[in-house]
C-alpha cells in the first residue's frame, strides 16, 4: 500500500508566491482604473464648464460680440495656484446688472469653479487658430489671437500622483 504524503514546503511557497503576484497585479489594476476614472470625470467637468461659459457669453451679447481686448470673456486668464478669486457684485436676487457687471460676475463664477473643482487648475479663453502643437504633440497654452479664429477654452489641471497635467481645449 502506498502512503499519501501531501505537499512539500517548496510547493506551498511557490503557490503563495503566485497568489501574491496575482493580488499585487489586481491592486495595481485597481489603482490605474481609479486614476483613469478621476481624469475622465475631470475632462467631463471641463466640457460642462466650457459649455456653461459659452451659454453665459450668449446671454451677454453686448460684450461677447466685441472683438479683441474689448471682449472681457476672451481675456479670461486664471491660475488657481494664485488663490481664490475675489467676488464682484452679485447679479442674483433681483439685482439689475450692467453688461459689464454681468461679465465680471460670469467670469468670477468660472474662476471659482476652476479653483474648486480642478487640482491646480488653470483656464484661458482666447481666439486660437491652431491650439495643437504638432512638434510637441500636445496642446499649446499660448494663443495666436487671430481675428478669424474661433474662441477656445483652454482648461488644464495637475494630474494625480506622478501623472502629468492635463489640458482640455474646447471650441
Amino acid at each position: 500500500m502506498r502512503q499519501v504524503q501531501g505537499f512539500t514546503l517548496v510547493e506551498v511557497l511557490v503557490a503563495l508566491f503566485v497568489l501574491a503576484v496575482g493580488i499585487v497585479g489586481a491592486g495595481a489594476t485597481q489603482i490605474t482604473a481609479e486614476r483613469t476614472r478621476q481624469q475622465s470625470a475631470l475632462l467631463s467637468e471641463a466640457a460642462l464648464l466650457a459649455a456653461s461659459l459659452a451659454a453665459r457669453m450668449q446671454l451677454n451679447p453686448a460684450l461677447a460680440s466685441l472683438a479683441g481686448a474689448a471682449n472681457p470673456y476672451l481675456g479670461l486668464r486664471y491660475d488657481a495656484s494664485g488663490g481664490a478669486p475675489v467676488a464682484p457684485v452679485s447679479c442674483f436676487g433681483g439685482t439689475v446688472c450692467t453688461p459689464e457687471q454681468l461679465a465680471a460676475f460670469d467670469l468670477h463664477e468660472i474662476r471659482q469653479a476652476v479653483h474648486a473643482r480642478f487640482p491646480r487648475g488653470r483656464i484661458e479663453v482666447c481666439r486660437d487658430g491652431s491650439p495643437w502643437d504638432s512638434a510637441a504633440r500636445g496642446w499649446r497654452w499660448s494663443c495666436d489671437d487671430a481675428a478669424d479664429a474661433l474662441p477656445v477654452v483652454k482648461l488644464g489641471w495637475q494630474g494625480t500622483g506622478d501623472a502629468p497635467g492635463y489640458v482640455a481645449v474646447l471650441r
